[in-house]
């Protein structure tokens, strides 16, 4: 029972909930307006409320992987203490953090030869991955084995649906998931995409709607035909700071499946996702289906 979970600032989720369920949060690093913060849960660098403003002003923010030194930097402390370690890493669709942590696992092994270190891939984001690291961190609280949170998080993690709609398209023209034209064409006619992460961790476009409230419909009615209302008892909302959005969204999904409002956790996008995904992105996430392949 002597190991410690961790995971990365992707997460998205309150600092006093990473706290209350002992989870060790690396923070991601973003830069914009030419300075770079780290993205930690508490906003002690940089607050979320702060970095929308400046993309608001039309600055455009980029973000770096972890590196292996970072890794080994987080974990060292615990193995010299004869504490394993099991991260849960950002996908590895969307970033070199989680192969920067392969190759400090094997370093670090070579030092700790009697001491377990196990990485895994959760092909998730923002507070998918959250959601994914919650329910991990409550199985430990349980009483679970590293090998039983370990074999728990692998047989969850494609059943962690991602349901989001992005508001400003040039950041997903930015990403290279949307052609100079269809950006053109979509801001004239006023359509969102509606995206999904697949099950190799890929942001995908599966859907579009004309305006913003079909948009935020829309994606609580793909999570009505795709929820394990049986098996989900959390539902996850991130915003990138539009929180009347993220009401509205909650409020509606207590309106059509009934879930309570204890069940619901609502927090903005970290500078990380938000660098990518830009201001009023409004996301959900849950246990649902299998993820899909597209």
């Amino acid at each position: 029972m002597n190991y410690q979970l961790f995971s990365d600032s992707c997460v998205d989720i309150p600092d006093s909930l990473a706290k209350e369920l002992n989870i060790e949060i690396l923070p991601m690093k973003v830069t914009v307006k030419n300075k770079e913060y780290a993205n930690y849960l508490d906003n002690r660098e940089i607050d979320s409320k702060v970095f929308y403003d400046f993309l608001r002003e039309q600055n455009t923010a980029t973000t770096a992987q972890l590196n292996p030194n970072d890794f080994v930097d987080k974990f060292k402390p615990f193995l010299e203490k004869g504490v394993d370690v099991l991260h849960l890493s950002f996908s590895s669709a969307l970033s070199g953090s989680f192969n920067s942590c392969l190759i400090a696992k094997k370093e670090l092994e070579e030092t700790f030869p009697d001491r377990k270190i196990e990485v895994i891939d959760t092909l998730a984001a923002s507070m998918g991955q959250g959601l994914l690291v919650t329910l991990a961190a409550k199985e430990k609280l349980a009483g679970k084995s590293l090998d039983e949170v370990k074999n728990f998080v692998l047989d969850l993690r494609l059943r962690i649906s991602h349901l989001f709609t992005v508001s400003d398209l040039g950041h997903l023209r930015r990403g290279g998931r949307l052609s100079a034209s269809s950006m053109v064409l979509g801001n004239l006619l006023n359509i969102k995409p509606l995206l999904h992460v697949n099950e190799l961790g890929q942001l995908k476009v599966y859907g579009k709607s004309r305006g913003r409230f079909k948009s935020l419909n829309n994606l609580v009615h793909r999570m009505e035909e795709t929820i394990d209302k049986t098996n989900c008892k959390l539902i996850y909302i991130s915003h990138g700071d539009c929180i009347e959005d993220a009401v509205y969204v909650k409020d509606l999904i207590k309106e059509k499946l009934g879930y309570q409002e204890e069940q619901f956790l609502i927090n903005p996008i970290g500078p990380v996702i938000g660098a990518h995904s830009g201001v009023n992105t409004l996301a959900i996430f849950y246990i649902g289906n299998e993820r899909e392949t597209k």
